[in-house]
């Protein structure tokens, strides 16, 4: 089996404080997709590079305190690799993948568009530039085998069965009507998987992976899907069971971990 997780820790350092590390030891993954760490490498301390049997690997922003993501490994990988090959967005720390023999795993953090129009129209030029990128990965997906499973916070609720407000979030960012055609692309012209809703394509409130810190949301399941494993179809074929963990919170995210069955990874020595 592989277990991989993907939470938005919105400052890791906030999420261990929470108790992160007690629920790696007891959750297990193989693979840990981090997002939004708002940390620079000078100021990881050896509990967040390396915790307990987990080696860390980051991409950090350049801006202090912004996003930045991250990968916890139970098992080296072959290749560690941070960014797409574009400047505006790789100074972000958004994209980091590892690879393994037949499979690449990537953490990757979508820009929000929420703080307003700026912000939105970055958001499209990151969409337009990651599209070209995932393609790429699906035709050397189709020549060789490989298989990618793409994992992270999509700032995108893709239905309305993925947020609870939905007619009230129809003129905002995250569940604008572009943004929605644009992930239907990726799954309908493109062919990458949403892996989640192949498990469980009916399921409403208990989908959600993110509950605004206003009002009462959380306790009230106001929430939204923004989080996602977003794979090839063959790795997608093979998860067989998905789990959001709500409780206890580490963030204002849940983390989504999905187990495969790819016992190629098994032959794998975890790192000492």
């Amino acid at each position: 089996m592989l277990r991989i997780t993907s939470l938005n820790v919105n400052g890791i350092r906030s999420a261990f404080r929470k108790g992160l590390a007690d629920w790696l030891e007891t959750a297990r993954p193989d693979i840990v997709c981090l997002q939004e760490i708002k940390i620079q490498d000078s100021d990881l301390a050896d509990d967040l590079r390396h915790p307990g049997e987990w080696a860390g690997h980051f991409h950090h922003a350049e801006k202090k305190g912004y996003s930045g993501v991250g990968l916890y490994l139970r098992r080296p990988a072959d290749r560690v690799a941070a960014g797409m090959a574009c400047p505006e967005f790789d100074a972000e720390g958004r994209i980091l993948r590892a690879d393994w023999p037949g499979l690449t795993v990537v953490s990757a953090y979508l820009p929000s568009g929420s703080s307003g129009d700026e912000r939105q129209q970055a958001k499209y030029r990151f969409l337009a530039h990651f599209e070209t990128w995932i393609d790429a990965l699906m035709r050397e997906h189709r020549e060789t085998g490989r298989e990618f499973v793409i994992c992270g916070d999509w700032n995108i609720a893709h239905k309305e069965i993925d947020l609870k407000n939905w007619k009230g979030n129809l003129k905002n960012s995250g569940f604008l009507p572009e943004e929605r055609a644009w992930l239907s692309k990726v799954f309908d012209e493109h062919g990458w998987v949403d892996v989640y809703r192949r498990l469980h394509p009916d399921a409403t409130g208990e989908a959600y992976t993110w509950w605004s810190n206003r009002g009462q949301a959380w306790a009230k399941n106001v929430g939204w899907r923004i989080d996602y494993h977003i794979a090839t179809p063959g790795i997608a074929a093979r998860a067989h069971a998905a789990s959001i963990h709500r409780e206890p919170r580490y963030s204002d995210h849940a983390p989504l971990t999905i187990d495969y069955d790819w016992s190629s990874f098994a032959g794998i020595k975890n790192i000492q």
